[in-house]
């Protein structure tokens, strides 16, 4: 059966339409799907039996079951959701002191292979539908009955990759008929699918672009991000500033340090030159040690003195709050798992 959460507003009034319904219908359903956040048909109690049968005949809700969740003492929560065909991904909420957030994962696996992510060598089974990718921030919303304020496309898998179902899911999430989360509270992140960054220029969403950059020349990159192989640094750098151009928004870009690989001052120099005149920020993330990894975390000394000589040389940069480390939920660290593992 079709997963009814994979339908947007309009396409939900035609499917009300095939069956015979009235497109006004679909708001109602909209309305019970993602702000009553009802787990059943039957609980749309002003529906009338027959559309409810309808739906059931028809649809599934697709909703996940929490098969594990961690807690950390910072109040960091890792799920691991059962997406129902022998699978499973991982999702994270993160608090804030100006709200939750909520880390999603868009693929079942990841094709990028970054060498400094545990999802590296890790077979890629799927493509989350846009509806999957939605339930896990009704899951989550459900679970913890609270509000998520932020959503940041920043799980397992490319978003870039999914670029249609990721589209898809901000448009229902950003929806004022349903979850209503304005979409300068949404980023997505991409290695650097460069042709994927014009698309996302040109479709009118006011999202954060967050660029996985990493390094400043392509032999390092290259041999952090495989993907740089194909996309090198100067066409991601001019897509980066048409983007700018075309949408007249601030681009992010994520910087993980890792020790004695790109984190001394000519690499914080060299980083200033490629992005001098830019309207962007620089995330420095500590970059967290994962199994079978070569990169270990920078020191805090050389992550604050290479924040400071951006700073002073006119690139904004701050430096990623450490969340969830000690439950592997923190950037780089989750997994695609399968439910027997």
């Amino acid at each position: 059966m079709k997963n009814i959460k994979d339908f947007d507003l309009d396409e939900l009034k035609n499917e009300l339409i095939g069956l015979g319904e009235k497109a006004f219908r679909a708001e109602q359903i909209f309305k019970w799907l993602y702000i009553e956040k009802v787990r059943e048909f039957d609980e749309m109690t002003n529906l009338s039996l027959e559309l409810r049968e309808k739906l059931k005949q028809n649809y599934t809700m697709c909703n996940y079951k929490i098969l594990k969740k961690q807690e950390s003492p910072d109040g960091t929560k890792k799920y691991l959701f059962d997406v129902l065909d022998e699978n499973a991904i991982e999702t994270v909420l993160m608090e804030y002191h100006h709200g939750k957030t909520i880390c999603v994962s868009s693929q079942i696996g990841c094709k990028m292979g970054c060498k400094f992510c545990a999802s590296t060598g890790i077979k890629f089974v799927r493509n989350l539908s846009c509806g999957e990718i939605v339930e896990q921030l009704i899951a989550v919303e459900q679970d913890t009955n609270s509000k998520v304020s932020n959503i940041v496309f920043m799980g397992i898998g490319e978003p870039f990759d999914n670029y249609e179902n990721v589209i898809k899911a901000i448009r229902i999430i950003n929806n004022q008929k349903g979850i209503n989360i304005g979409a300068r509270h949404i980023s997505v992140s991409t290695s650097g699918i460069v042709p994927r960054i014009y698309d996302l220029a040109n479709e009118n969403i006011q999202c954060t672009l967050s660029i996985s950059l990493h390094a400043t020349n392509d032999e390092k990159r290259s041999k952090m991000m495989p993907v740089n192989n194909r996309y090198k640094i100067e066409d991601l750098i001019k897509a980066c500033k048409d983007y700018i151009r075309i949408t007249n928004r601030r681009v992010s870009f994520e910087y993980a340090l890792a020790k004695g690989n790109n984190d001394n001052i000519e690499d914080a120099k060299e980083l200033v030159k490629l992005l001098r005149g830019m309207l962007c920020h620089v995330n420095l993330i500590p970059i967290n040690k994962i199994e079978n990894g070569e990169y270990n975390k920078s020191t805090n000394e050389n992550i604050i003195r290479f924040r400071d000589y951006l700073n002073e040389n006119g690139i904004v940069a701050t430096i990623r709050r450490e969340l969830g480390t000690d439950i592997d939920a923190a950037c780089g660290q989750l997994r695609r798992k399968s439910l027997n593992k």
